[in-house]
Formats: structure tokens, sequence, C-alpha cells
């Protein structure tokens, strides 16, 4: 049963009806455990390009939309870890260090709405999958990626960047930093694949 592979510390989670039952985790005033990502650092692209890119906040489902940190005990139930949080919304935290992996590329100019860039393309981005599998012992981490040619609305081109990690332990430090390991890779990738297609 799927329920013998869950990590101790999720079994009275799930016991307590799953989902319906996150938001009283974290036991009235008591402090959350935060954690935040990071950019990836050291993406090589000779190739400057003049053209400047937004970057919008990715699109999530309501799952994905919090911050709170997913875990999923199977392909169709969700939870999350108690006492354990994002630094913020995971959908705007994506987007925040996909913008500083394009800057720490030094090949093209990256911001958000609202930065007064002239846009030329847009990378819009739908947050799939990022969660812990328990049953795997795998970080997953799942981005569909579209560039919009921003003159004339098109989209130039599509991909799903997929990537998965082992986790050291179940404990959400080991998580959250198997899935910091996972998305660094993916947004070192998108970076590379959107130059290449400018």
């Amino acid at each position: 049963m799927v329920r013998l592979l869950l990590p101790s510390m999720l079994l009275g989670l799930m016991a307590a009806g799953g989902l319906a039952g996150c938001s009283t985790l974290s036991g009235g005033d008591k402090v959350l455990a935060t954690y935040d990502l990071t950019a990836a650092a050291g993406v090589k692209e000779t190739r400057a390009i003049t053209a400047q890119v937004l970057v919008p906040e990715p699109v999530a489902l309501k799952a994905l939309d919090t911050d709170r940190i997913v875990v999923r005990p199977s392909a169709i139930e969700i939870a999350y870890y108690p006492g354990a949080q994002w630094s913020d919304r995971l959908p705007r935290l994506v987007q925040n260090r996909l913008i500083q992996t394009f800057e720490n590329a030094g090949r093209i100019r990256a911001g958000s709405p609202g930065q007064g860039l002239a846009i030329d393309y847009q990378v819009l981005t739908d947050l799939r999958g990022f969660q812990y599998d328990a049953a795997t012992k795998q970080a997953h981490v799942e981005i569909a990626v579209k560039l919009m040619n921003d003159h004339t609305g098109k989209v130039v081109a599509t991909d799903v960047f997929i990537g998965d990690g082992p986790v050291a332990s179940d404990t959400a430090a080991a998580v959250t930093a198997a899935l910091d390991t996972v998305l660094e890779a993916q947004m070192k990738a998108i970076v590379s694949w959107t130059v290449k297609r400018i």
C-alpha cells in the first residue's frame, strides 16, 4: 500500500485528510522553517544576444501556486511538508531565479513585467511539476516553455524541461536542497535553449 512508503512525518498528514488539512499544519503561531531556491551560475553561452526578453510569472495549478513544499505520496495524491515553506509563492520564486539565471549568463537581457524592457521575446513557462516523489525518493521538476516573438505574437519554439534527482533523506531540508539542484540544471537548459532560438 502506498502509505507504507511515506516518511513517518507525513503519515499524520495523510490520516488527517491530506490536502484539505494542510492549512492547519503550521501549528497556529509556530514559526515555519523557510527554504529558498538559488539561481544557476556558470551558464556558458558564447553568443551574445541584443534582444530583450520578458519572463512572466509561470502558470501553475493551485497545488503548486503556494509557498508550501509539495510531496506526492503517489501519482494521484498531494500533500505538503508540515512546518516548512518556500520563501515566497513557488511560481514567483521560480520566475525570479530564472531571470537571475539569464542575468548570470550575461548573454541576454531579461526581466519581469514592469521593469521597462523594450520587449522582443517572451519566455512563457508552465510549472507542471515541482515536488518530492515519496515512492521513488526523487525530486521532480517539470517546466513547459514557449518562446514567443512579442512583435508578432507568434510562438517560435516550445519544449518541456524535465529533471529528477535523488533525495538524501525525507527531511524538508534534504528535499528542498534536491529540488534546488534539479531546478538549477533545468534553468541552465532553458537559458541555453532560448539563446539558440533567438
